[in-house]
């Protein structure tokens, strides 16, 4: 038979398995092999040419690619630019051109240069990429923006766990205001490190901080109002929704058109792809698409808000039974017979509240796991 201790420890094993097997699945289910679905690409051309050539591109790619005609080179820099298509090529027989956004995503610039190369190859003839919004010089790659998702995220999901567990005695009113506190806190330290530090950002860093200030308040305020039902599985819960579902959809790595369509589908209305899209739109591209994806941001903060609006009501009978217990009466005085073992009363409220206390710091320890 088990030991109490040893089935106590088993029993706080769960967690930290169950996040190897979730984080195992996202990440390599959304980032392991990377195919195009459907990546939307233009040729440049109306002549019965470059239509029969834009045809004979989709036959032989078949799901891979969506292949559209555009009539000029300035359309085509027009739908790189609103990130309509991801490529455009422009035949000629004797320099073709490959148009490019790589500051919208390097991996998918990079798959459709893979797609175009041979063809010019075929022709003989040099094929020249044309990138019409590369990224800053600071971020090559355009993946900064993911590597800051995920420390403003961080900041945030592990912040639940002190205003969660620590902050259990406030009132939800109280805790959600603190929420809000630490959401601009972190904005402004990704703000910090996305612009003076790595320079990432070298323009618009009110609104990124604004962005980024939306972007946590949802989450923590998410947090804030589950810890009331979950209590130490709140950490678990929040890595599957932003950082298991999260990180993988956010298009940082790679855009939905590369992965299944699973993590397509989330990339559609998850907060972090809100977020990095958003970014790309502010810095890059003009506010083009900006204005969705704060309303993307503004939809998560609000589920936030309702969140912790339920949570309040369903603790407000504890809170009020706690303040009962603290209106100054007084304890009517015990009879004779009580008094036989003075020492004894105490002793079980005492131990109660110890136990009740090591419960609370277990849970809070607990929860720190998943940071």
């Amino acid at each position: 038979m088990k030991s109490p201790a040893l089935r106590h420890v088993l029993t706080h094993l769960i967690t930290p398995l169950l996040m190897c097997i979730g984080m195992g699945l996202a990440y390599m289910g959304a980032f392991v092999t990377p195919e195009p679905h459907h990546l939307p690409v233009a040729v440049v051309g109306t002549t019965p040419q470059a239509k029969v050539f834009a045809q004979t591109v989709k036959d032989t790619a078949g799901d891979k690619l969506d292949v559209r005609t555009v009539a000029t080179r300035a359309d085509a820099v027009h739908l790189l630019k609103s990130r309509d298509v991801t490529g455009a090529y422009v035949p000629s027989a004797k320099a073709p051109e490959l148009l490019v956004a790589s500051a919208a995503s390097d991996m998918g610039a990079t798959a459709v240069e893979k797609v175009f190369m041979p063809v010019a190859a075929e022709q003989g003839v040099v094929l020249k990429v044309t990138d019409v919004a590369a990224p800053v010089a600071d971020d090559p790659t355009g993946q900064g923006l993911f590597f800051l998702l995920i420390a403003v995220s961080i900041g945030s999901y592990a912040s639940v766990a002190a205003l969660g567990a620590a902050g259990a005695a406030l009132a939800m009113r109280v805790r959600a205001l603190l929420a809000v506190g630490v959401a601009v806190v972190v904005g402004g330290i990704g703000t910090l490190l996305a612009g003076p530090v790595f320079h990432l950002a070298h323009h618009d860093l009110a609104s990124l901080w604004a962005m980024a200030s939306l972007y946590s308040a949802g989450i923590l305020l998410i947090g804030v109002g589950l810890h009331t039902f979950l209590k130490r599985w709140t950490t678990l819960t929040m890595m599957v929704l932003f950082v298991m579902l999260n990180f993988t959809s956010s298009g940082g790595l790679f855009r939905p058109e590369l992965q299944n369509g699973f993590f397509g589908t989330l990339h559609a209305f998850w907060n972090g792809a809100g977020f990095v899209e958003g970014l790309r739109s502010l810095l890059y591209f003009g506010d083009d698409g900006l204005a969705r994806n704060v309303w993307t941001l503004v939809v998560w903060l609000l589920v936030g808000l309702a969140v912790t609006g339920i949570a309040a009501l369903y603790e407000r009978p504890r809170h009020a039974r706690h303040a009962a217990g603290h209106d100054g009466t007084t304890a009517q005085p015990q009879p004779a017979s009580a008094s036989v073992a003075p020492h004894t009363a105490p002793a079980r409220p005492e131990a109660q509240a110890t136990a009740e206390t090591e419960e609370e710091v277990e849970e809070e320890v607990e929860e720190t796991v998943g940071v």
